[in-house]
Order: C-alpha cells, then sequence, then structure tokens
C-alpha cells in the first residue's frame, strides 16, 4: 500500500487505535490518511499547519489530537476528525522543532535546532522540564519509562539521559567522531544503539555512557531511522533506501526486508497492532508494508540458505569417501586444510604416487 504526497514528508505516526496514520510535511502541511488491508489509503485531509516545514508528528489524547512541531517554532494541537487547529505555542522554543515523542497519556517531549529538550504537560499546555544538553540538533528521543528518563541523539554527536523526576541531565557521551542519527533502546534495557551517517552502529552499555562499548559497521550509508522489533532485533531505515532487519549482540545484518526507493529514508513506524511497517522517503511516497510477510520472506531466504549449506555438506562427505579410501566415514577431520602439512611421512606420500 502506497500513497503519493505533493511535497517532502518529514515524519509519520500512527493513531494508536484505529487504522489511521498522518505525516508532516516540509510545506508545513498536515496530512492524514485512513488505510485497510488490500487497498490504497485513503487521504481524509490536507491541513496548512505551518508556515514554515513540519517535521514532527504525534498521536495525543488518546488519538483524539494530533501534535506537529515546525520550524517555525511552533507546536499545534489539531482535531484528527477535521485537522482544524485546536491550540498553538506560537513560541515553544526559540528555535526550529525538529523531534516530537509521547512520554505519557498527558505529556511530550520536543527537541530543537539547538539541543534544547522540552516536556510539556498536554493538559495544561504549559512547560514542565527543560533540559539544555546538546549544542546541535536533536536528531532523536526515546523514552525509558522504567527510570523516568529522555534518551537524546544529537547532531553535536553525543547521547544524553535527561531524569525527568530531578529534571536535570544525568549523563552526556563524548562526541563521537559522527553525529548521532536515531536511537532504541535493547537488550532489556541494557543496550543503547545508536546510528550514525556513516552507518556504525555504536552501542552504549547503560549506565556507562561515556563512551560506546561496541562499534558494528553492517550498513554501507547512514542510519537515518531504527525501530524496536524485539530485545534482540532492530529494524533500520538508511539513506540508500533499504530497510533492513538487523541483530544485536550477536552484531550482524540479518536481511534487507524491502526497498522503499533509491532515496534515504526518513522515518520507520509501526502501527498500533504491528500489523503494518510505515515508511517515508525523499521520494514523497508514504508505503505501508505487511510486517509479518516482510519477516516471513525473510525467514524463507534463511530457510533456503541452510537448504543450500546442508546440500553442500553432503557432496562434501561425498568427496571425502572417494579422496581417502582408507576412511571409513569420510570425516572431514581426515582432510587437511590448504597450507597445512599431512601427518604421513613424505615417503609414504611418494610411494603412494
Amino acid at each position: 500500500m502506497e500513497a503519493l504526497h505533493e511535497e517532502m514528508p518529514f515524519d509519520l505516526a500512527f493513531h494508536p487505535s484505529s487504522p489511521l496514520v498522518a505525516t508532516s510535511l516540509i510545506t508545513g502541511e498536515l496530512y492524514l490518511f485512513r488505510y485497510a488491508a488490500e487497498s490504497q489509503p485513503e487521504r481524509l485531509f490536507a491541513a496548512k499547519s505551518h508556515k514554515e516545514s513540519c517535521r514532527a508528528v504525534r498521536f495525543v489524547e488518546s488519538g483524539n489530537v494530533i501534535l506537529t512541531g515546525s520550524a517555525d517554532c511552533s507546536i499545534l494541537a489539531s482535531d484528527v476528525e477535521t485537522g482544524k487547529p485546536i491550540a498553538r505555542l506560537e513560541d515553544a522554543h526559540e528555535n526550529g522543532i525538529n523531534r516530537l515523542v509521547c512520554l505519557t497519556e498527558t505529556t511530550v517531549a520536543s527537541g530543537d535546532d539547538e539541543g534544547c529538550i522540552k516536556v510539556w504537560d498536554t493538559r495544561e499546555r504549559s512547560c514542565c522540564n527543560t533540559f539544555h544538553c546538546h549544542e546541535d540538533y536533536i536528531s532523536d528521543m526515546t523514552y525509558v519509562s522504567d527510570s523516568n528518563q529522555i534518551l537524546a541523539t544529537s547532531g553535536d554527536g553525543t547521547l544524553s539521559v535527561s531524569n525527568l523526576r530531578r529534571n536535570k541531565v544525568k549523563s552526556q557521551s563524548e562526541f563521537s567522531e559522527d553525529e548521532l542519527l536515531s536511537v532504541v533502546v535493547m537488550k532489556n534495557g541494557k543496550k543503547v544503539v545508536c546510528g550514525t551517517p556513516s552507518g556504525a552502529l555504536l552501542l552504549y552499555s547503560w549506565g556507562f555512557f561515556k563512551d560506546c562499548s561496541d562499534r558494528f559497521l553492517g550498513h554501507a550509508q547512514s542510519v537515518d531511522t531504527m525501530l524496536k522489533l524485539d530485545e534482540e532485533t532492530l529494524i533500520s531505515g538508511a539513506s540508500d533506501g533499504v530497510i533492513r532487519l538487523v541483530g544485536i549482540l550477536p552484531n550482524r545484518i540479518i536481511q534487507p526486508l524491502a526497498e522503499h526507493s533509491e532515496y534515504p529514508i526518513e522515518a520507520l513506524a509501526f502501527s498500533n497492532d504491528r500489523n503494518y511497517l510505515g515508511s517515508i522517503s525523499h521520494d514523497k511516497m508514504l508505503k505501508l508494508w505487511d510486517l509479518q510477510d516482510l519477516l516471513n520472506r525473510q525467514q524463507l531466504v534463511q530457510d533456503d540458505k541452510l537448504g543450500e549449506q546442508d546440500s553442500d555438506d553432503s557432496d562434501d562427505d561425498g568427496m571425502d569417501v572417494d579422496m581417502d579410501p582408507n576412511s571409513s566415514k569420510g570425516s572431514r577431520s581426515t582432510k587437511t586444510s590448504k597450507g597445512q602439512s599431512s601427518d604421513r611421512p613424505t615417503s609414504d606420500f611418494f610411494a603412494d604416487l
């Protein structure tokens, strides 16, 4: 399923209970689509929400309200039924807003172009926390509910941990060589994974954020967005337009899942029931993928590879028997590797010849 936009979308978000997906555009517009199996998404409305680019979108208040953040420094609350404005914070930040993330039913966080993070109470429509922890734009944020903390990545190459209870930055990593573009928490909260422009994934151990504990060089190009599938695997969206399934510890690219286009992937999101994976790219297209179908295809590829390996093993065993008639079972242990000497004396070798 796919839907073409008139201009490039920056972000997307799925409704928490209904088959609706919202996208925010570079033109400042907000689109809302209804989707259903085996049919193309139907656009319900297109609203001009901001004067400048609309970079972030999220559903709040049980899906009754759509929040958008813009380069014009404002945050707008729009009605999900009509797209009409409900409330607007004109100067929510001093700089353009780049990211929104839902924390609880009544709180959201926003990050701007100069590294400032603010937490908002949607009932009071007021700011309740402010963190000045970065020197460049906030590229991504994720909320850890168990410890009530926000993890944020920035263009300044650092990862920050902000404690909402104490209203202070608890920890911040040293500057990395790359910008940090995306972040997910894996391994039951023990590992934090960050994507970079070089394609490397940086792994941080929880509680030891000063420097990364591991670097995974599996991607050839920038990892702009990531989603946690489970504690062992994540889904990455890269600037080569490919969506990949990635294993963490052991670190490996398990399988490319889909190719959105030849252009960079801006954002990925799961539908509320996790039946669909949504992706947007510079090709102006919203695509909704059947997630189970993608994962099943990946499993089929793995099964095929295992079948080929079994076939190869069978052939090797047969060759062992032919090459060494004195061997009763033709086991691999009887073969000598290239460049290794045989245990038999040299004279015996020439005698056999």
